[in-house]
């Protein structure tokens, strides 16, 4: 039959396969429109408008020190190089995996061939020719048409033995799948690992284009440790030169950062202080100095100025709204001053009972006599709230307060008759009755507080 054929041609490549390992890692080009190139460790990546990169900086060829390099994606060359690291993928393909990959599916195709020819039954046979030619199919696109042609071959003889098989079984239509086949990739020179004079010029280059002032500092601290390495180690660099020029450009970057802090520091302290008196127009003028600093300056720190901006939008936008609640509680001045007249009393009915309230929650108390004289206070005084005028916005707070007090006069009457039955089941209601009405207490307090203090900046 024609797969016998084929097994014997697959067993043949898989006998010529050899896994070859590659011990440089993975180097690629970043093209630069200017025609400058940058020599990237490892895969780069494309991010929105940004290409972020691993830059040897210093260290061996075998353990190299790296610096992750951020740059505009509007400076790169991108056909160029993607061009490059199409070529580049591929060459590392086939110096690592390619071999061992392309082993691995005929060594599979041979091994479901091996089942084809010992079954007797034509269609089993069938769907398992067919199932090996839709792998086949589907490989070389998958790895970067390693071997395409090896792979075409070894299909078109696959196809014969299917024909073969549909004929034995009857079987007419036949419908061939198309090869992914990949284009070929045109092999470039790959990037070798750049000299200590190389990644000094580099570093230098990108200096000049990336936005990050503390990458920038880094970088020339990192040329300052490439540019000790021994005389001789840096033949066509004038490293006095390049030292000096580091060095002043770390001081140049310090210089600007302390201006910058300094800057920060007193402009968000400023539209703090004036947000938090309702100065809305003078927290704004903050906004227009920071704005006339950063360009006398020369913009040169986008990473300070634009958090720093949005803080003191916040404070002018807190400034608004402090500003407006303060007029608003002027405007309401009067229905809040009569309501605290109204209620103050009985608030302070509720202040003074809080002993005798505690006593009860922790069923200790509190004297016959002196419960007498809490039942006496507290009686009616929650019909009497709820008769009270009360501003709209302060209705939920007032609630609580008359809720509050309708618990404690619950809790107070059931102290007492715990005490006149003897039923600690009943203490204990009480007991659960004076807990909701402190607690209702504290936070009707808190929220009619609110209303009655000037607003403040949380």
């Amino acid at each position: 039959m024609p797969y016998a054929r084929l097994i014997g041609f697959v067993l043949v490549l898989c006998a010529c396969s050899t896994l070859a390992r590659a011990a440089d890692p993975a180097l690629f080009y970043l093209y630069l429109l200017n025609g400058d190139t940058l020599t990237s460790y490892g895969e780069f990546a494309r991010i929105d408008d940004r290409v972020i990169f691993s830059m040897p900086v210093g260290g061996s060829a075998e353990d190299p020190r790296l610096h992750v390099v951020t740059l505009p994606a509007g400076m790169i060359d991108w056909d160029r190089t993607e061009r490059h690291a199409r070529s580049a993928r591929y060459q590392r393909y086939v110096a690592t995996r390619g071999e061992a990959d392309f082993e691995a599916v005929t060594g599979e195709v041979a091994r479901v061939l091996s089942q084809i020819a010992a079954t007797t039954d034509p269609r089993q046979a069938l769907a398992i020719a067919e199932g090996a030619r839709r792998t086949l199919s589907d490989w070389p696109r998958a790895h970067f048409g390693y071997r395409q042609d090896e792979v075409r071959d070894v299909v078109g003889i696959l196809d014969s033995a299917i024909a073969s098989l549909r004929r034995t079984t009857g079987s007419s239509s036949f419908e061939l799948s198309l090869i992914a086949g990949a284009p070929p990739v045109p092999v470039e020179p790959l990037a070798p690992m750049p000299q200590p004079r190389d990644q000094i010029n580099q570093i230098f280059r990108v200096v000049s284009m990336t936005t990050q002032a503390s990458e920038r500092v880094a970088l020339m601290q990192s040329a300052l440790a490439l540019l000790e390495q021994p005389r001789g180690s840096l033949p066509g660099v004038d490293v006095p030169a390049m030292r000096r020029a580091a060095e002043t450009s770390i001081r140049q970057e310090q210089s600007v950062d302390a201006r910058y802090a300094r800057m920060a520091r007193r402009l968000a302290i400023t539209v703090k202080r004036h947000a938090a008196a309702g100065r809305v127009s003078r927290a704004e003028q903050v906004l227009a100095e920071l704005r006339r600093q950063d360009a006398r300056m020369g913009r040169q720190r986008p990473e300070v100025v634009v958090p720093l901006e949005a803080v003191v939008v916040a404070n002018i936008e807190a400034a608004r709204q402090l500003r407006l609640l303060r007029d608003r509680r002027q405007l309401r001045q009067s229905l809040y001053t009569h309501y605290q007249r109204a209620v103050g009393s009985q608030i302070l009915v509720l202040v003074k009972a809080k002993p005798q309230l505690e006593a009860i929650r922790g069923l200790e108390g509190p004297e016959p006599r002196v419960l007498a004289a809490l039942r006496a206070r507290l009686a009616g005084g929650a019909d009497q709230l709820s008769r009270v005028a009360v501003p709209d916005d302060m209705r939920a707070a007032h609630d609580l307060l008359v809720n509050a007090w309708r618990f404690a006069d619950t809790a107070a009457r059931g102290r007492y008759e715990a005490i006149v039955s003897g039923n600690v089941a009943t203490a204990r209601e009480a007991s659960s009755a004076a807990a909701g009405s402190l607690l209702l207490f504290n936070r009707a307090q808190q929220e009619i507080r609110t209303y009655l203090e000037p607003p403040r900046l949380p």
